[in-house]
C-alpha cells in the first residue's frame, strides 16, 4: 500500500476548491448559469470530460462529438491540460429559419487542472466516435514510491 503524503493531498483539495469558486464566482447573473447550453445563456465548458488516474497515468475523456479532429489543439503546461478546438455548425439553413437551435456551433477552449504532475513529452491522444481520449503519463516524481521497512 503507497505511502500517501498529506500535503499533496491538502494541496490537491485547496486546487479543487479554488476551481470551483472560480466557476461559481466568474458569473455572478442569476439568469445567466454554468448549466445553461442555450443562445443568450453562459455557456456550460465543453467538451465535457471524465478525469481519472492511476499510479501511472491520467486519463482525460473529452466528449466532443461533430468536431474536426484537425481542429483540436492540445497543451500541457504546468499542471494544466488545454484542449482547443472548433465545432462546426449547420451553414445550409438560415438563422430565421430555426425552429429550435440547442446544438453548440464555434470556437472552444477547455481547461484541465490535472491532478498529479504529468511527463508532457509522452502525452498521447486519440479521437474516436465523437470522444477524445488522452492519456497523461505521470511525472516519476508524482508516482507513488513503495519504502521498504528494515526490521532491527
Amino acid at each position: 500500500m503507497p505511502i500517501l503524503d498529506p500535503i499533496s493531498g491538502l494541496d490537491a483539495l485547496r486546487r479543487e476548491l479554488d476551481r470551483t469558486f472560480e466557476e461559481f464566482w466568474s458569473d455572478r447573473s442569476p439568469r445567466t448559469w454554468r448549466g445553461a447550453f442555450l443562445p443568450g445563456r453562459a455557456a456550460r465548458q465543453y467538451p465535457l470530460v471524465n478525469l481519472s488516474e492511476d499510479e501511472g497515468h491520467v486519463y482525460v475523456e473529452a466528449l466532443a462529438p461533430g468536431v474536426d479532429p484537425k481542429s483540436l489543439d492540445l497543451s500541457v503546461v504546468q499542471g494544466t491540460l488545454t484542449i482547443k478546438g472548433e465545432k462546426p455548425g449547420l451553414q445550409q439553413v438560415s438563422a430565421e429559419a430555426y425552429h429550435r437551435n440547442e446544438r453548440a456551433a464555434g470556437r472552444f477552449v477547455r481547461t484541465i487542472e490535472l491532478p498529479a504532475e504529468v511527463d508532457a513529452a509522452k502525452v498521447h491522444a486519440d479521437y474516436r466516435n465523437g470522444l477524445l481520449l488522452v492519456t497523461l503519463p505521470k511525472s516519476e516524481k508524482a508516482k507513488p514510491k513503495q519504502i521498504p521497512i528494515s526490521v532491527a
